[in-house]
């Protein structure tokens, strides 16, 4: 869908614009009844701190603003990112009529409404509307697959603002129908774009050390709308020293650790902590193994993928790394946390350090597959029992050699499917104990060829 900007019908960059220069509306803003984050709200897309790559000068949004083709768009990021900012900018610059909702709040019959104003909006005026859905993953498929025929015949441009994986929460019809952007946790320089911010606006300079604005970035781990509530509760105390880190951290309570146990900061977490154990990097894997903890994550979970570990990605490189995993899930069990987190963290080190092998894993995937395909093939007779006279005469168990009975306690005889050709599954590495058992099977194929 095509539409005419509503600022004038200019490039929004097309003369400079420089961080809270003379156009940015600086203004003393003392407001108690307002929240500071509201107050300082950007206007413009430029004034949007951190989201270079969607509304910078070259900016993926603002080319589609400058060329009239703004499509549906689904806005994905951290909480504090400014997703709802960006949207609600964008609206200023269309013709279409803007309309903006929560998911939260929001179901079936608001959503019929809605649409049907839109259709009648479009009959009168020839105009789409804008729809804006804060939380949009919080809808489910049913009134997600509502918008599909809304947004397919122009009737709806959709900007959705989520902060959860799109590819878990959102139907692929929906997805397919939207273009997908996604914002950046902001770092440290757009941090401290928004602090200045503050003080140029509220013509105060925040009362901190070095050190303490350094511990102020780092509270608000990624999150604008967060740095600015604390820095409200700073201004408000109207301190007439300089506050210290230890101060600071008196005063302001921690940003609670962002993660979700179902959702996507589950998955990605314990996919990092994975990771650093299979690249053996000890350290890495630790801190991962915290960042769950803190998260409030359940220790018996970890400690189930890190027993799946020891099986799938060090297999006989080490074989006491799956004694070690069920031991320490077992001391968890048995004293709770935070003592049995311990045992795990001795866990977890000891299964980066560990020599590595899928070799198993691998053997025994490829083992299934050759099993379905030649699932009705029986064994050879000679290694049948024969508890009956009937099965020896058919030949049950004849011509077995007793593997004790030779002298390399090894027969080399056949133990595959007659009509099926010998397959060879498990390939063992050179590292840790595999090392000793390909050593040992390259003697015993010695003895089989001859």
């Amino acid at each position: 869908m095509t539409f005419s900007s509503s600022k004038n019908d200019k490039d929004l960059f097309a003369s400079d614009h420089t961080f809270l220069s003379e156009n940015s509306n600086k203004k003393s803003i003392i407001d108690n009844k307002v929240p500071l984050a509201d107050q300082l709200r950007p206007m413009e897309l430029e004034e949007v701190v951190g989201q270079n790559h969607l509304v910078g000068k070259k900016g993926i949004i603002t080319r589609m603003i400058n060329h009239g083709t703004l499509s549906s768009l689904i806005l994905w990021g951290y909480p504090g990112t400014g997703k709802t900012t960006i949207a609600r900018i964008i609206s200023q610059y269309t013709n279409l009529r803007f309309v903006q909702i929560s998911a939260i709040f929001s179901g079936v019959t608001e959503l019929k409404k809605i649409f049907d104003e839109a259709r009648k909006y479009r009959q009168q005026t020839g105009k789409g509307t804008l729809l804006f859905v804060d939380e949009i993953h919080r809808f489910n498929r049913t009134q997600q697959d509502s918008f599909l025929p809304v947004v397919e015949d122009g009737t709806i441009i959709l900007i959705g603002a989520t902060t959860e994986n799109p590819s878990f929460v959102l139907n692929g019809a929906l997805l397919s129908r939207c273009q997908l952007m996604v914002l950046k946790r902001l770092d440290e320089e757009a941090l401290k774009q928004l602090i200045k911010r503050v003080e140029i606006n509220t013509e105060k300079k925040l009362p901190l050390t070095d050190k303490a604005l350094h511990v102020l970035i780092a509270m608000a781990d990624g999150d604008g709308r967060y740095l600015l509530n604390m820095i409200e509760q700073l201004i408000k105390q109207n301190f007439d020293h300089k506050i210290d880190e230890n101060a600071l951290n008196e005063l302001l309570s921690q940003k609670a650790v962002l993660y979700d146990k179902d959702r996507d900061g589950h998955y990605n977490l314990i996919s990092a902590l994975h990771k650093s154990l299979r690249g053996s990097d000890p350290d890495a894997a630790l801190y991962w193994f915290a960042r769950m903890l803190e998260g409030g994550e359940d220790p018996r979970y970890i400690a189930r993928r890190l027993t799946r570990f020891a099986s799938e990605d060090i297999g006989l490189a080490s074989p006491n790394a799956q004694i070690l995993a069920i031991s320490a899930w077992e001391s968890y069990e048995r004293l709770g946390s935070p003592e049995g987190e311990i045992a795990l963290a001795e866990l977890v080190v000891y299964l980066a350090t560990a020599p590595k092998s899928n070799a198993i894993y691998k053997a025994f995937n490829k083992a299934r597959a050759v099993a379905k395909k030649t699932g009705s093939l029986m064994p050879p007779a000679h290694i049948l029992n024969a508890p009956t006279k009937m099965m020896k005469e058919l030949g049950y168990g004849k011509g077995y050699q007793y593997d004790h009975d030779t002298e390399e306690g090894f027969s080399g005889q056949n133990y595959f499917p007659d009509r099926m050709k010998r397959e060879q599954f498990y390939f063992p590495t050179h590292r840790g104990t595999e090392e000793i058992i390909s050593k040992r099977l390259e003697q015993w194929n010695k003895l089989r060829n001859k």
